[in-house]
């Protein structure tokens, strides 16, 4: 169960052109960009093996209590113990805050004990990948904030979920792999 940032328009790469003496701005050496990615969407939602949950838009700052009443207590809760199931979040402060913890602990939620800095051993940040690919093969892409929150739901239900379940069968590979590389870079 993870949270994830989608924006309009990438804006986090560079792009390098190769011109000729006296083409610097001709328009097929000008690629236009915005700024800050145009805007996006904070999104929230949970996976395990034959589930998921819904996803969950994020307006503003996720705080610690905000993540207790918003995530865990309307969504988390009621999801883990339907299903059985213990609670894998990463470190972020808003998931080891006190009243995080003690509100889990209170509700008999078994979390997982997870490794710090090694988010990339989560299924659901590969789940996020794939969803972001949907996302920008859509025709069209989305233009506006409002189009970027219908994609991001109507993708999310259309990955498939052997797709998830394969990501979480490999997690015994990825971790024999993180173990063998002693913490260092794996290919995962």
């Amino acid at each position: 169960m993870d949270k994830s940032r989608f924006s309009l328009y990438r804006a986090d790469g560079r792009q390098r052109v190769w011109r000729r003496v006296g083409e610097r701005f001709a328009d097929v050496n000008v690629v236009d960009q915005v700024a800050h990615g145009g805007g996006g969407v904070m999104v929230w939602a949970g996976v395990c093996y034959g589930q998921r949950t819904q996803v969950h838009f994020i307006d503003g700052i996720l705080n610690a209590q905000r993540y207790r009443d918003e995530i865990l207590r309307a969504i988390v809760v009621p999801f883990i113990h339907d299903h059985h199931l213990m609670l894998q979040h990463d470190n972020a402060r808003p998931h080891v805050a006190r009243i995080c913890i003690q509100f889990l602990e209170a509700e008999n939620i078994p979390v997982l004990a997870w490794p710090a800095h090694s988010p990339d051993m989560s299924p659901i940040k590969h789940v996020w990948d794939a969803l972001d690919r949907r996302i920008r093969q859509c025709v069209p892409v989305p233009a506006n904030i409002q189009q970027l929150r219908t994609a991001i739901e109507e993708e999310w239900t259309n990955i498939p979920q052997a797709t998830i379940n394969n990501l979480i069968n490999s997690m015994r590979r990825r971790c024999v792999a993180l173990r063998e590389a002693n913490g260092g870079h794996t290919r995962y």
